[in-house]
C-alpha cells in the first residue's frame, strides 16, 4: 500500500503521529510493569502506522474513551484508537474494525435470567461503564431496562454488587474476572453487541481518513492483526470480517 508524502502531512501535521489509547481497555492496552510505558495491541497498530507513514509516533494515553473522543475537537491527537460508535462519528472519521470485542452481561447468583433477551425489561437495572462504546449502544437500544453508569469497570462491578443490581454489561472477558469474585454469578451465552475497535482521526482529514480505512484492511488481510493477538496473549477478541 504506497505512501505518500501528503498523506503523512496530513495524518500527522505536526511531523509527529500523535496516536490517542484508550487506557480503560484492558484487552487493547496496558502498562509496562517496569517503565509504566503503554503497551498492548492498540500500541502495536499505531506503532505500526507510524512505521508505515515513516512517521515517529507518540503515545497518548487517555483513562477513558469518552476522554479519547472528547479530545478529538481541541485537535490533541491524530489518530484515536477506540471503538466506532455513531455518538463519536460527528468529530471522527472512522475506520471499519480491525477486531471485534464480545459484550454480553453477568447476572448474580440465583437470577431468574436466563438469556440475553431476558434483560430488556422493566424494573431491571444493569451497571455499565460510562462512556464504553457497549454502553452508547445499549442507551441507543434498551427499550425497557435501565442503566446505572459508573466510572471504571471495577466501581461498575462493585455497584452491581452492593446495590444487588439484575445485571452487569461488560466485555465477556471482564466479566468472567467479575464472575470468579462473585460465585455462583453466571457470564449470559451470546452477546448483545460486538465491540467494533477501529482506527478514528479527525473529520476534516478525509485523504488521511481513506488512508486509514486503507491500513485497517491491509493490516487484516495481511494477518498482522491476527498475529499481535496471539503475541500479546490476548483472548476474547478476534480479527474482524473484511469490509464489503
Amino acid at each position: 500500500m504506497p505512501t505518500t508524502s501528503g498523506i503523512a502531512a496530513e495524518l500527522a501535521p505536526t511531523g509527529r503521529l500523535r496516536a490517542a489509547l484508550n487506557m480503560a481497555n484492558f484487552l487493547l492496552t496496558r502498562k509496562d510493569a517496569k517503565s509504566g510505558a503503554p503497551e498492548g495491541i492498540a500500541v502495536d497498530i499505531a506503532r505500526e502506522l507510524g512505521r508505515r507513514l515513516g512517521t515517529p509516533v507518540d503515545l497518548l494515553p487517555y483513562d477513558s474513551p469518552g476522554a479519547v473522543a472528547d479530545a478529538v475537537t481541541s485537535g490533541a491527537w491524530d489518530v484515536g484508537l477506540i471503538g466506532a460508535e455513531p455518538q463519536r462519528a460527528t468529530h471522527i472519521a472512522f475506520t471499519v474494525a480491525y477486531l471485534e470485542i464480545e459484550a454480553t452481561y453477568l447476572v448474580p447468583p440465583n437470577s431468574p435470567i436466563a438469556s440475553i433477551d431476558d434483560v430488556d425489561r422493566e424494573g431491571v437495572r444493569i451497571a455499565c461503564l460510562g462512556r464504553a462504546a457497549y454502553e452508547l449502544y445499549l442507551s441507543r437500544n434498551l427499550k425497557h431496562a435501565k442503566l446505572v453508569l459508573e466510572p471504571s469497570f471495577e466501581a461498575a462491578f462493585q455497584r452491581f454488587v452492593s446495590d444487588k443490581l439484575d445485571a452487569e454489561a461488560g466485555l465477556r472477558t471482564q466479566l468472567e474476572d467479575d464472575a470468579k469474585r462473585l460465585p455462583g454469578s453466571r457470564v449470559l451465552d451470546g452477546k448483545f453487541s460486538a465491540v467494533q475497535q477501529a482506527i478514528g482521526t479527525p473529520k476534516t482529514r478525509e485523504g488521511a481518513a481513506r488512508y486509514l480505512r486503507e491500513f485497517v484492511e491491509d493490516i487484516k488481510a495481511t494477518g498482522f492483526v491476527a498475529r499481535i493477538i496471539q503475541q500479546n496473549g490476548i483472548r476474547g477478541v478476534s480479527v474482524a470480517p473484511a469490509a464489503d
